[in-house]
């Protein structure tokens, strides 16, 4: 893309002496880096304000499973202060949703050795704050953990459960032999109607949550009873992370709960030879999850006093149709924007966001999560000249420039490196 050509290439110097401690923490080698050519800078003192944040991905980047990644912790001790404090604003933004944010936070506030904030956290279902259109509905939620408590922060006060609709409908559920009912139980017409599902993570039992879905959107919220038709357009769908594969202690990528999206997309074309559509898609690579995120980080700034405008982001990602295309969409979003021309891309606003100060978002790929240049499926061009498999969701459409980070570097603490000499500040 034109946006991104401008950029010259640089090559990161591997630290050998990291090997060791990524091998005992399960991480492939060191990859090549790349990347704009940083040039010697004046160094500024510990006291400027800063004019840049971050937004970092934490599968992948900071963790893997339940192990920190040790590049974390060094890029930590170059983020934090002598007091322990942000030098400059971060947001971490993850895909991940099957958590509560207070969780989340402690969760990483542990993991880091340093206090992380619950508003620092964005979760994939995070913008689903700004649906309130839908918050006052009866709608079935599916994933896993906390799942009402996740609703109810999120806005949504009427929730069904697909525990609770198997419970109240025995047998919709017939996958499982050990699982169906030994009786046939008497028909229920007191269940009230659901008015939307909210898909806000993979569930455990996939077969189970994708036929009592279907059967929510094929009865028009009444599973109990029979349709001739289905209806269309079918209920409301909000759906959150979107991604088909994420790292974690496994030497290849698991499921995500984009491969889930996947198969219930399918089944309901081949049922009803129509696309499945949805009123909301977010987390990452979705436009709205990174206005919510910019919107984080200047209430961060503004909370620590810095009144210098927050112009330039850094999304730190390990997962190129997620981080990379995002960051990339971003990108282009905020430069179409400075010049009026938001409309004609048909990005709408769900709320009334202060005018963004930021003009520009860098992405930067690194090699500790999903991403190996070496891997099956990488973004690199595949033998003979094939172009590489689309693993991003069906709503958005491949475009080989957006998924080209602006560098790709070997881990989290090379990638805050680079942006600290870039924006000449001291590491």
């Amino acid at each position: 893309m034109a946006v991104f050509g401008s950029f010259s290439a640089v090559r990161a110097v591997p630290w050998l002496w990291r090997r060791a401690a990524y091998a005992a923490a399960g991480l492939r080698g060191l990859c090549p880096g790349k990347g704009y050519a940083v040039g010697p800078a004046q160094v500024r003192t510990a006291q400027s304000l800063p004019t840049f944040g971050f937004l970092l991905d934490i599968d992948g980047v900071l963790v893997r499973g339940h192990r920190v990644i040790p590049a974390a912790l060094d890029a930590f001790r170059r983020l934090l202060n002598a007091q322990g404090q942000l030098r400059v604003p971060v947001v971490f933004v993850t895909n991940a949703g099957n958590i509560l944010q207070d969780s989340k936070a402690q969760e990483l506030s542990a993991l880091l050795g340093f206090k992380v904030e619950p508003d620092q956290v964005i979760l994939s279902h995070s913008p689903m704050k700004l649906f309130s259109q839908y918050h006052g509905k009866r709608m079935l939620v599916s994933g896993q953990g906390p799942l009402v408590q996740n609703a109810q922060a999120l806005g949504f006060k009427n929730v069904v459960t697909v525990d609770e609709l198997r419970a109240a409908f025995p047998v919709l559920d017939m996958v499982d032999l050990q699982r169906r009912p030994k009786t046939t139980p008497l028909p229920r017409n007191d269940f009230p109607a659901i008015e939307g599902v909210l898909l806000l993570g993979e569930p455990v039992r996939w077969e189970t949550s994708l036929q009592l879905i279907m059967d929510v959107l094929l009865s028009n919220g009444n599973p109990g009873t029979g349709v001739a038709t289905a209806p269309y357009p079918h209920l409301p769908v909000l759906a959150s992370n979107m991604d088909l594969l994420w790292m974690a202690e496994a030497k290849m990528p698991r499921f995500g709960h984009g491969t889930f999206l996947l198969c219930l997309e399918t089944i309901y074309h081949k049922v009803t030879g129509r696309e499945l559509r949805y009123e909301g898609l977010m987390g990452k690579p979705s436009i709205l999850t990174y206005q919510y995120a910019e919107d984080l980080i200047r209430q961060q700034a503004e909370r620590r006093g810095w009144a210098a405008p927050i112009e330039k982001l850094y999304a730190v990602g390990d997962n190129p149709m997620s981080d990379v295309y995002g960051a990339n969409l971003f990108h282009r979003y905020l430069q179409m924007t400075q010049h009026d021309r938001a409309k004609e891309l048909g990005f709408g606003e769900l709320w009334k966001q202060q005018p963004s100060a930021a003009q520009s978002c860098a992405s930067i790929l690194v090699c500790t999560g999903v991403y190996s240049p070496e891997a099956p499926g990488s973004t690199q061009p595949a033998q003979g000249g094939d172009e590489p498999p689309f693993h991003g969701h069906r709503d958005f459409s491949f475009s080989p420039g957006l998924i080209e980070a602006s560098h790709v570097v070997n881990d989290v603490d090379e990638a805050v490196r680079l942006v600290f000499r870039k924006e000449g500040w001291a590491s």
